[in-house]
């Protein structure tokens, strides 16, 4: 992926699975094989907030606990 090709707000993770998929040629696929890819894809969507919001929920937690009181 690109420079120019990163998303908004991009803070330079290491390349991961989802980068090199970016670079995938879709082409030779077929409309099956997108439809899953898809289906994939937004499944990971899934895991990766439901894993943001539960990430978030604990570091608001543990601020609460650990912020000076005053």
């Amino acid at each position: 992926m690109d420079d120019d090709d990163r998303p908004a707000g991009w803070i330079g993770l290491r390349e991961d699975a989802a980068q090199r998929l970016a670079r995938d040629s879709l082409d030779r696929l077929s409309l099956a094989e997108l439809d899953a890819r898809i289906a994939l894809l937004e499944a990971e969507i899934l895991r990766v907030s439901q894993f943001r919001d539960s990430y978030r929920q604990q570091r608001s937690a543990a601020d609460a606990l650990f912020r000076p009181k005053g």
